[in-house]
């Protein structure tokens, strides 16, 4: 779990830093830096997209997450969390903050991506830390940022951070089989890639996707993936 404190440790210290910055940037420069966040985070989006062998995989688990998903409604679930953090913590001066949007955003940008998949597993596994680490540099300077335009809803997001990531690293026996077995970590980095588009597509205004009712795809993607690996060996597909 030291790689998971640690990623932790870097959310809740970017975050803190990014608070008092924040004091003293004007509201149109902190918009201006969550456009230029977002656009980063598209990138990174359209790079991750890329690494998938099997569009077909992705398009289905995608479906399937979605219908799940949203019978589920995991968006609005993450948002009634953050709004109880909200109504515990908001102060009356900071009317115009959203904490439960800044917990929600940053829950799923520090989450969702191969660098969380592959590192918890070698975590879990190996006790090989490296990319945890190296991800909790990258999610230190996010979190610094986002805080400067979203507030201290991103400090709690490190509670997803640990949840997730502390669940992920403690099952990495019981996952590492399936997902390495069927070659699913390439089409885990595109579908969690296209979720990371939506976020930021979000982050410059430009729509309002309800990424966390998607999160269900990372979940069909191995069986997916799996049952595609099946019908190729039978030879009922040939891709």
């Amino acid at each position: 779990m030291i790689g998971v404190i640690a990623n932790v440790i870097a959310v809740v210290l970017g975050s803190a830093i990014g608070l008092l910055f924040k004091k003293g940037i004007p509201k149109k420069v902190s918009d201006g830096i969550m456009t230029g966040i977002g656009l980063c985070v598209i990138c990174i989006g359209i790079k991750g997209v890329f690494d998938g062998d099997n569009i077909l995989v992705t398009i289905i688990s995608i479906v399937l997450g979605a219908v799940v998903g949203f019978l589920l409604d995991i968006d609005k679930r993450l948002n009634d969390f953050g709004e109880l953090i909200q109504n515990k913590f908001k102060k009356k001066e900071d009317s115009n903050i959203s904490i439960a949007e800044g917990f929600v955003t940053a829950s799923l940008l520090f989450c969702v991506g191969s660098m969380t998949v592959v590192g918890s597993l070698n975590a879990g596994i190996n006790k090989d830390y490296e990319i945890l680490l190296t991800k909790s540099v990258i999610d230190f300077i996010a979190a610094i940022m986002l805080s400067v335009s979203l507030g201290i809803g991103v400090m709690f997001s490190s509670l997803f951070v640990l949840v997730l990531q502390g669940g992920m690293v403690l099952l990495a026996g019981f996952l590492a089989e399936p997902l390495m077995a069927s070659g699913s970590i390439g089409e885990l980095n595109c579908a969690g890639s296209l979720l990371i588009i939506g976020l930021g597509l979000n982050l410059i205004k430009i729509a309002k996707v309800k990424v966390a009712n998607y999160l269900p795809a990372l979940v069909f993607v191995p069986f997916v993936t799996y049952l595609f690996n099946w019908l190729a060996q039978i030879g009922i597909l040939n891709f």
